[in-house]
């Protein structure tokens, strides 16, 4: 199945719900894309956060064996 079929067919099914329906799917949807964005934030930060930490443990070593 080609990528424009399976578009045709999710804009076909989405064409027959009602206002109702179609306002879950967009909530779901939208809420889909808010939890990804939140982990990706996390994933930075989680990153950011391990690389201050092995700096300051280089540090640290270093500072001892100069002593």
């Amino acid at each position: 199945m080609t990528t424009a079929t399976q578009k045709l067919q999710i804009l076909e099914s989405l064409n027959a719900l009602d206002q109702s329906q179609t306002e879950k799917v967009l909530a779901y949807i939208k809420n889909m894309l808010v939890t990804s964005r939140d982990e990706s934030q996390y994933r930075r930060f989680k990153r950011a956060a391990m690389k201050e930490i092995r700096q300051a443990l280089k540090t640290d070593r270093s500072l001892k064996s100069g002593k």
